[in-house]
């Protein structure tokens, strides 16, 4: 089995993981998932074996380096390969110099995950299309 993370021009590759991870699973609605911060993004694509499995999209606001849209099919679902993909945001935003931070918005129930990645949560609860969230940051 072959595993790459790479940054992808593909994507349309992205917005087909998104849409069966956000929309189909979560129930997050097309227009809360497909906005227009696309076309300014970095992305991520994980593939195995080629195909397609997980993506990211990387935006910088300043000198804070933000990692959002982060999905895994679900049979790919803990074997490591959701750390692998922050791992790979992490060092694409170390590889720019006026990036200090790195932010992102965690689902609830992921913070223990993040958390083992060396993120802090911060600030209140809040609610990102009907999912409980909380800003993290990871300083670089």
């Amino acid at each position: 089995m072959s595993i790459r993370i790479e940054v992808t021009q593909d994507i349309a590759a992205c917005h087909a993981l998104r849409r069966t991870v956000f929309i189909e699973e979560q129930g997050v609605s097309e227009a809360d998932e497909m906005d227009d911060q696309d076309a300014a993004a970095v992305h991520l694509l994980a593939l195995v074996d080629d195909r397609p499995v997980g993506s990211a999209r990387l935006l910088t606001v300043g000198d804070t380096g933000k990692i959002g849209r982060v999905c895994v099919l679900q049979e790919q679902r803990g074997t490591g390969l959701g750390a692998a993909i922050i791992g790979t945001a992490i060092e694409e935003f170390r590889q720019m110099p006026a990036i200090k931070h790195v932010k992102l918005g965690a689902q609830a129930h992921a913070i223990a995950f993040y958390e083992k990645l060396g993120f802090a949560a911060y600030g209140p609860e809040y609610d990102d299309a009907g999912i409980p969230h909380r800003d993290m940051m990871l300083d670089l």
